[in-house]
Formats: structure tokens, sequence, C-alpha cells
């Protein structure tokens, strides 16, 4: 994985996978609980997590008993190339209901050759967030963060 950049209300990072780059949005997107860190949910016992396919729909967990935690917005839905999408999750890591206290993950999906694609991810605006908003910048910048999450996904990805 390459660290482009990190600033401290923008995280930038990059990783090269072995797989298609429709095979990469297609698993980024909709199967994204085969890659997400169990421990990283709102909802305790999360078991799907629900990805609209569309812009204006939403990113929901699912628990096992039904209940739903819906903590994100889609905002761009451009398969196989561009994911957007909010992070409605606040620095007390809590649901965000505020749309303006919400930051944002931008992912570019780029084909390297017909087998592999590099995944670039920007999270930024945190500094929307509010009080708190450093640490939660240290945590989705951090080695449990984002650099998880893609190291998780070069594993689920591969084809």
């Amino acid at each position: 994985m390459t660290e482009t950049a990190k600033t401290t209300d923008v995280v930038h990072l990059s990783i090269d996978v072995m797989a298609p780059i429709a095979h990469a949005f297609e698993t980024f997107t909709q199967r994204m609980q085969t890659w997400w860190d169990p421990t990283h949910h709102l909802l305790t016992d999360t078991v799907e997590m629900r990805v609209d396919a569309y812009v204006g729909g939403t990113i929901t967990d699912v628990g096992r008993d039904g209940s739903t935690c819906t903590w994100g917005r889609v905002l761009a839905y451009e398969p196989p190339t561009r994911f957007v999408f909010t992070w409605d999750v606040s620095p007390r890591w809590a649901l965000e209901p505020d749309p303006d206290r919400c930051s944002e993950v931008e992912v570019i999906f780029t084909p390297l050759t017909e087998t592999s694609t590099q995944v670039a991810l920007v999270h930024r605006g945190l500094e929307r967030h509010g009080d708190g908003w450093e640490g939660m910048a240290q945590a989705v910048s951090g080695p449990q963060g984002w650099t998880l999450g893609l190291e998780r996904f070069t594993t689920a990805v591969q084809v």
C-alpha cells in the first residue's frame, strides 16, 4: 500500500490489487462486509452491509436480529471507476444526524492492466465533524483505520 499524502483533515491512501476493475468496484461496494473489519461497526452483531447502487442511496449495517444502522449516504456511484459516500459518524463513534457535520470518502478505481487495478481512497472534510475531529482523523488514517480496511480489501478482492 502506498500512502500518498496525509494532512490533518484529508487522508489519501492508494493500493494496487490483483483484480479487474469491475470486480474491484463490485467487491468494494456490493461485498463490503467481506473486507470491512467486523469490529468497526456502530451496530453490534452486524451480519450484512448494504450499499445502495445509486446516488441518494445509503450504506446500512444490518444486525443479526434485523436491526439496522444507516451510517452513510451515496453521493456518487459510477461503476466501475468512482464511488463517493458520506461518513455520518461522529468523533464519539456514534451516528451523526447533521449532514453538515459529516465528512466524505471518495474511492477511485483505475485499471493498471486487464487483471489489476489501483484503488485510491480520499477521506476529506474531517474538520466538519467539529470538536474531536482530530482524533477521528488520527483513527481513520492510522493502522486500524483505512489502512486495515484496504489491506483486508486486497485479500477479499482476489479472484
